[in-house]
């Protein structure tokens, strides 16, 4: 017998008005429908009608990593500091990393991921190429300290979530594997019910080359995508950038300073000199850990990508308020002709053909037309440094980019020999030499796949759960309780569905009828058996269809029959 279960007994608050703190569709559903309730910013208690639902993604994320020969394990959220010093994470992931000591003093964290703990496990068991390949994976609480927690379960800092990691002796075993994995997750999507796109990515603090994000599709996402009918889809902040560029000056110049006063911002400047944004080159000043001035040049109507430029200049960052004058250079009107002596210039690849620019003056209120690159000022790096956007061009297939929003809800890592070098981690390989292994990690976020499904999911009445992660499957309502016309009629059907199966919830709380429906819609139960005294006497119930809103009267005896049916289609 499947769950049964009455509404009069399950603990599922949920509210007439929407909650001030709701910020997106998730997170104001999940409060309304009284499946979480906030503890503190970014920390939630999951009641148990979200339980159910976490734990049926759980289930299929199993069901998938066991298929394709990964282990399931537990390991602690309490790591030891020496381990994250051994990696080189313990400063390089930041005030992420919530930091705490002992009674001892000695320091742990609260781990946010898990690559050094198992990094140190695998060490001291695995010495041989035979006892590789190896996947193990968790599903447990993560904690990452963000600085601004929002939007409910989509950027909180206490979490849930599946990580694997896996463990090999060759690249070409890594790859294999990480196939796998990718394969899985398209799965766990596809099971899910999300429209999702893989998307290529930038790894992060994680670390390693080779990565690749799954993306819900949803307008409530914090990251922006591009994509192409050919297939081809990335972040805005991995995505190779083909800037499409028609320039307005075709032949070389004079170099020409020009008085701006009071021009601040490149459609200012456009304005100014009568010509638009695309013609002119902004410069975005950073520096080096050892403390060299960078110069990066851009398209004027374009954004520097902040991951783009630290690929192009490893350790750079952005300088802030107070490097401006330690440098002895203006906020404003920056620009590669006659910068501060040992400035690198690095220049976005799609200026490379240009052949005069207009650019800062490295003087306020001034500006220079008609700069030459290597007549006027030279470029020491050519990169892909901005972000790209919908209208650049296809780097595959050429074709025109689209954009969209997405919700990260999984991602897969090549990590190479990125922590199993600093760590240690070795083994003996076929011809006799010691080698650091090769390991790759892959992570689902399971509360964040929940919030994810509710935003594809979802109309103004609540939400409408696929049947394969609803909380329950089928809801019946009676219209009446406490009667022995419509009660035991809506009885009788509920324990039918659960025979057969089912899970089931009766609504036997003696509340009117649009309250009822209100909570049915609500909660999003996908199918719902209405039980009236005008049906019962024509020997009929409604069936209704959360999902399309479709009602059909089928008769007392063929209905629990007929919904079983209903459910085991859907359950896919």
């Amino acid at each position: 017998m499947a769950v049964a279960l009455t509404m009069s007994s399950l603990y599922a608050p949920t509210l007439k008005e929407d909650p001030s703190e709701a910020e997106v569709t998730s997170h104001r559903l999940l409060l309304r429908a009284g499946m979480v309730r906030k503890v503190a910013a970014g920390i939630y208690t999951f009641l148990p009608l979200a339980w159910r639902s976490i734990r049926k993604i759980e289930q299929i994320v199993r069901e998938e990593m066991d298929a394709i020969g990964s282990q399931e394990l537990m390991l602690p959220i309490v790591q030891p500091a020496e381990l994250w010093h051994e990696s080189g994470r313990w400063d390089l992931y930041g005030p992420e990393l919530a930091r705490l000591q002992d009674r001892n003093g000695r320091y742990f964290c609260l781990g946010p991921t898990h690559e050094e703990i198992v990094t140190a496990l695998i060490r001291d068991e695995v010495r041989s190429y035979r006892d590789l390949p190896l996947s193990l994976y968790q599903i447990n609480m993560k904690f990452r300290d963000e600085a601004r927690p929002r939007f409910g379960l989509l950027r909180g800092r206490e979490f849930i979530m599946k990580d694997a990691y896996s463990f090999h002796a060759t690249q070409a075993s890594l790859q294999e594997h990480y196939d796998a994995q990718a394969g899985a997750y398209s799965r766990i999507c596809e099971r899910l019910g999300l429209d999702y796109r893989p998307v290529q990515a930038d790894s992060g603090q994680i670390g390693g080359e080779v990565t690749t994000e799954f993306m819900a599709l949803a307008e409530s996402g914090e990251a922006a995508l591009v994509y192409c009918d050919c297939g081809w889809a990335a972040n805005v902040e991995a995505a190779e950038t083909v800037v499409p560029r028609s320039p307005g000056v075709t032949k070389p110049q004079p170099l020409v300073k020009v008085h701006t006063p009071g021009i601040r911002t490149i459609a200012e400047l456009a304005d100014f000199l009568g010509t638009s944004g695309h013609d002119t080159v902004k410069t975005m000043a950073g520096k080096t850990a050892e403390g060299r001035l960078v110069y990066f040049c851009i398209p004027g109507d374009r954004e520097l990508n902040a991951i783009k430029a630290e690929w192009a200049v490893p350790g750079v960052t952005l300088l802030d308020e107070d490097d401006f004058a330690a440098f002895g250079i203006p906020k404003g009107s920056l620009g590669p002709v006659d910068p501060p002596a040992d400035t690198l210039v690095v220049a976005d690849k799609s200026l490379e053909d240009e052949v005069a620019w207009g650019v800062g003056a490295n003087q306020n209120d001034y500006h220079l037309l008609g700069a030459i690159p290597g007549r006027d000022f030279e470029v020491e790096l050519w990169a892909d440094l901005v972000l790209a956007q919908p209208g650049d061009a296809c780097p595959v297939c050429g074709g025109t980019l689209k954009g969209t929003r997405g919700i990260e809800v999984s991602q897969v890592f090549q990590l190479g020999t990125r922590y199993s070098e600093p760590m240690g981690a070795t083994f003996t390989a076929e011809d006799g030499s010691e080698q650091p292994l090769i390991m790759g990690c892959y992570g689902v976020g399971i509360t964040r796949s929940l919030a994810a499904v509710i935003e594809q999911y979802n109309d103004e009445n609540g939400i409408r759960w696929p049947v394969a992660v609803a909380p329950l499957e089928v809801a019946v309502v009676p219209l009446s309780v406490g009667e022995d016309v419509v009660y035991p009629v809506a009885e009788q059907i509920w324990r039918e569905l659960a025979s057969a199966g089912v899970e089931v919830v009766l609504d036997d709380r003696d509340e009117r009828a649009g309250v009822k429906f209100a909570d049915a819609d609500l909660i999003g139960w996908p199918y719902q058996v209405v039980v009236g005294k005008k049906g019962v006497a024509a020997g009929v119930v409604e069936v209704k269809t959360r999902a399309t809103g479709e009602r059909v009267e089928v008769s007392i005896e063929e209905a629990a029959a007929m919904v079983a049916v209903m459910v085991r289609a859907a359950r896919g």
